[in-house]
This record gives structure tokens, sequence and C-alpha cells, in this order.
């Protein structure tokens, strides 16, 4: 046989071969049992395996396979002794079905967007031009009167040591811990609060400041001008964000080019909702 037909021959059983391999490759639609002539399939399995919690689905395939076949073949028993089933059931499904093809839709929305060149422009355009902030440091005394709050202030200018005063006489669960607030920024106290630490200078003693806990003592510790933070460090919030951002606005797109009417529902007595028994009907 001439060396070409040779090499020709064998080209063509090996791709024969080949194709014959791959149809034989397991995929989804394998079957891997049946009940009473109704399919259970590779990709079911491995749908279920999926859903399992976390502590069984780490565990090796080989511990598995033969238990969620085993689940699989008795829900099928048992969904088969339904004759007729349940409306909720086809409900249930509709609803399953919605939610899953909106994640998908969600899934692939990010999975195209969420770049890195997005999230550094959402990142700068958060923190890059914005104005420095400034965080203080303060102590409080919380009493319930004006009078105490005033002799406390009065006994603070004279010398007396400020956590001391708070640990001995203030009402607030900083109290043990000599009245330290720690480090805050604007829209972290209430208001009454932050205007009255805005307005002092570090080392001062405010006079009674009424809040809706009380009379505070307030002792300015130290100020701050803080510095915007790296990336890395809010991260995790630059991608909640962005996340948020652009499902907001693809599903703002949607609702632009669709026809809703909820007028239906108007009508309706809202207590409908846990009218359990209408999905018996």
């Amino acid at each position: 046989m001439p060396l070409r037909h040779f090499i020709a021959s064998t080209a063509l059983v090996f791709g024969l071969a080949t194709a014959s391999y791959a149809e034989d490759m397991p995929n989804a639609e394998t079957v891997v049992a049946s009940v009473n002539g109704k399919t259970i399939t590779l990709g079911e399995m491995i749908m279920m395996k999926g859903s399992l919690p976390q502590q069984f689905a780490q565990l090796p395939d080989e511990m598995l396979f033969d238990g969620i076949l085993n689940q699989l073949v008795q829900q099928a028993l048992l969904a088969e002794s339904i004759e007729t089933p349940p409306a909720r059931v086809a409900i249930a499904l509709k609803n399953e079905q919605r939610q899953l093809l909106a994640a998908e839709a969600i899934d692939a929305l990010l999975a195209a967007q969420m770049s890195e060149d997005a999230i550094k422009a959402a990142y700068d355009a958060k923190y890059a031009n914005a104005q420095p902030a400034t965080e203080w440091n303060a102590s409080h005394i919380l009493v319930e009167t004006e009078e105490a709050a005033a002799d406390l202030a009065k006994q603070a200018r004279e010398g007396a040591d400020f956590a001391e005063l708070a640990k001995a006489h203030s009402t607030g669960p900083s109290g043990p811990n000599g009245g330290q607030l720690g480090w805050f920024g604007a829209g972290m106290m209430v208001p009454a609060f932050e205007q009255a630490v805005a307005g002092m200078q570090a080392e001062q003693v405010s006079d009674p400041v009424q809040t809706q806990f009380g009379w505070h003592v307030i002792r300015l510790n130290e100020t701050r001008v803080a510095a915007a933070p790296d990336l890395a460090e809010v991260r995790p919030e630059i991608e909640a964000e962005l996340q948020q951002k652009l499902i907001e606005e693809q599903l703002a797109k949607l609702a632009q080019g669709a026809n809703i009417d909820q007028s239906a529902a108007a009508g309706l007595d809202k207590s409908l909702l846990s009218r359990i028994d209408l999905l018996e009907d």
C-alpha cells in the first residue's frame, strides 16, 4: 500500500475513533438511572451536589455519588406517588425558574462589566477628588440633668481627670472605659453632639450638650484630616456599590423598553398575600 494511502486510512480510522469516543463521553444528558421509565441524568446529579450545604459539598465525589443518586431515586419514587400535583408546585416552579433566570442575567451582566478598569473608575469617582474629611477623637460623660453635666464640666476644667469622672458618673456604655469614643467622622454621631465637637479645639471641654440620650460633657482629645483610603482597603465596598449601580441601570434600561402593567394589583386587598389556602384552588 502506498504510504500516502496508509496515512489517509490511518487518519480516517483515528477520526472515526475520536468521534465515537466523544459521543461516548459523559455529559449532562447522560442517563444514570430510571424510575418507571423516567430518567435521571448526570446533569441532575451535578445540580443536586451544587445545592448541598457546604459541609457536605466539600466531601469527595466518591463519597457523594451514590448518596446523591439514591436521593434522586427516592425523590422520583415519592414524586410519582402523587397522582395530582398541587397547584402550589407549579407556582413554586414558575417562581424558581424566574429567580434562576434573573440570577443568570445578573451574573452575565456583572461578568461583562465588572472589570478592573470599572472598579478603579468607581474608586476614583468616590475618593480621588473627594475633599479631605475631618475626624475627631473624643470622650464624653453622659448624665441625666443639665445641672450634673455643668458641675462635671466645671470639675474637668479645674483639673479633675476626665476619664476618672466618666468612670464615676457616666451612665453611657463608654463610662467604664473613661468615656472614650475613639475616632469618628461626620454623620456618625447625633447632630447636636457632632455640632458641638466640630466647634471645639483639642483638649477643650464643652458646656453641657443635650441629645435624646441625655446631657453630655465632651472632651475633644484630637482632630485629624483623614486621607483617602487605598483601593485595596475599600475594594469590597466599591465592588458592592458598583454591582448595585450596574444592576439598577440595567433594570431601568429593561423597564424602559418593556410593557409593564401593574394596574390589576391596585384594587386587591393586600391581606390576600397571607391566604395560603388560595394555592390549593
